[in-house]
This record gives structure tokens, sequence and C-alpha cells, in this order.
């Protein structure tokens, strides 16, 4: 277990690290540098003022100087001030960063609790009416773009019926006092990712109850509910673990198209907006806090391979 652990943390801070790179030269590449904004928006800057104010900030150094320089002064423990608010990178971050946990976190629970139970039933009874129904619902849930059902949940729930707020934060505090401004986007986002879970679901049970040990515990007289449970769920539930984990990164992207709908102050906006104001630092740092959240979720979904299936060990995963 521990050599697993070490392998994975490793490759964990190598991938981090060529990201860190990759983003921290294409955003040094974006026309723009806040010198040149702050010379644009005040006619009193020479372009000598520029050029003096750009060598006080090494900004004209290679961009490979540029990057040694701020990973060194981020290892410390600078991860550099947000232009915009005028405050550490950190300070901005972190209370972001936990509101789109909550948002996420409470819209993959529901998701994927309510799409493993569909998916069961629907791949149980492979065309039935059951079945049928559940397709059609996934597929309308598939084809429905994540900002036109914000739309039509802000028109029916805040407009139509005014029983929820259209969007913001709610007062400062506990969870428990937000929790009218969070049904909204939490239930945007889990009816976007509640079909495709309850597809893979049934595909990955259809797939489970076509095996050779799944016929022999029906020979043997096993209901269905204990053949399912029993027997077909621990293998069905491996592939869902792949997808649920490599689809944490896109629900963290996604959430910026709901974040933006409900003005939800979550990290997808605050990476939208940072990019739009040219706010270097906190686009960087809001980026590679995404790459580790991709990361983080592979890691999980590692472990729970190891728990969800007594076959599969860590030695096993280590020597992958």
């Amino acid at each position: 277990m521990l050599t697993f652990l070490a392998r994975r943390l490793l490759g964990t801070l190598i991938v981090l690290a060529i990201m860190s790179f990759v983003i921290f030269s294409l955003i040094g590449l974006m026309p723009g540098d806040p010198i040149d904004i702050m010379i644009a928006s005040n006619p009193d800057l020479t372009t000598a003022d520029g050029e003096r104010l750009k060598r006080l900030h090494g900004l004209d150094l290679p961009i490979t100087e540029r990057y040694w320089n701020w990973l060194t002064a981020a290892l410390g423990g600078d991860l550099g001030y947000s232009r915009t608010f005028n405050r550490p990178v950190l300070e901005i971050l972190l209370p972001r960063l936990g509101n789109t946990i909550i948002l996420l976190g409470i819209a993959s629970v529901i998701a994927i609790a309510v799409a493993l139970p569909l998916g069961f039933a629907a791949a149980v009874r492979p065309h039935s009416a059951t079945d049928n129904s559940i397709n059609m619902f996934c597929f309308a849930g598939i084809s429905m773009p994540p900002f036109w059902l914000a739309i039509l949940l802000i028109i029916l729930f805040a407009v139509t019926l005014g029983v929820l707020p259209a969007g913001g934060m709610g007062p400062p505090g506990s969870i428990f006092t937000r929790l009218e401004f969070l049904v909204l986007p939490v239930l945007t986002l889990t009816i976007a990712s509640l079909a495709g879970y309850t597809r893979f679901a049934r595909a990955s049970m259809m797939e489970a109850m076509r095996q050779d040990y799944v016929r022999t515990a029906y020979s043997k007289g096993l209901s269905v509910r204990n053949v399912v449970i029993g027997h077909a769920m621990r293998n069905a539930l491996l592939p869902l673990v792949t997808i649920v984990a490599l689809d944490f990164g896109a629900l963290f992207s996604g959430a910026l198209i709901t974040e933006t709908m409900f003005g939800y102050l979550g990290m997808g906006k605050l990476m939208f907006d940072s990019i739009l104001a040219n706010d270097f630092n906190l686009a960087l740092v809001g980026l590679l806090f995404a790459t580790l959240l991709v990361l983080v979720g592979n890691f999980v979904a590692d472990i729970a391979y190891a728990a969800i299936d007594p076959r599969i060990s860590f030695k096993s995963l280590a020597d992958k």
C-alpha cells in the first residue's frame, strides 16, 4: 500500500509541475499584461514608465525565468496577489473553493444516489416499459444544455411560482442559512449529470448480468434482488467508479455555467472572471486547483477499486 501511495503521489507532483509550466506559459503569452492595462488606463504613464515597471516586476524576463521565480515563491507559500481584489490569492480562492465543493458535492451525491437504482432497474428488465421510460428520460437529460435548463428553472421557480431565489449566495453563515439559494444550482447540476450516470449504470449492470456466475446464481433459485445485490452489483460498480472520477473534473468545469447563471460565488465563476480581467496569478492558481481536483478524483477511484472488488489489491495497482 505504501508503495502504491508513494508512486501515485510522485506521479501527481510530476503532473502538477508539468501543468503549472504549461498553464503559466499559456497565461504569459496572453496579450495585455497588467502593465499594459495600467498604461492604457492612465494617460500620464509613458512607454518608458511601462518598461521600467516591467523590469521592476520581472515581466521583461524570458518565460522560463519568470516561471522559475514564480515556482520558487509558490513553494515558499507565496502564491502572489490578486490584481482584481488586491488581496493574497489564497484568501480569495479558499472560500470560493469551499463554495464549489459544497455545490458539486451535494449535486454529485444526489445524482449518483438516484442514477444507480434507475440504471439497475432498467438493466434488470431490458426493453420493458420501465427501461424505455428511463431511457427516454436519459436522452432528454443528455440533450438539455445546462444554461437552458438553468433558465427554465429560474422562470418556473423564481419568476412564475416565486418560491425560490433566482440567484445569489444568501446571508453569510452556515450552509443551512443558504439552503434555498443552493436548490436551483444543485438541481441544475444534478439533472445535467444524472442522465449520463444512469446510462452508464444501465450498461454496466447489463454487462454484469450476462456473466456466467449470474446464470449460476439464477439456477440455484436465488431471487432477482439477491442476484443483483449479492452478485452483480459490485462488478457493475467498477466502471461507474471510473466514470464518476473522470467526470469530477468535467463537473468542476461545468460548474462555471451554473455558477454564472445563478450568480454563485464559486471557483468556476472566479476563474472565468479572473481570465477576463487578466488577473494572471488568480487564474493560474485556480487552474492548478482544477488540475489537482482531477488528480485527486483519479486517486480516490483507485482506492475505491480495491474497496469494491476484493480481487484488486494495492499491490496490483502499484504494478500497473
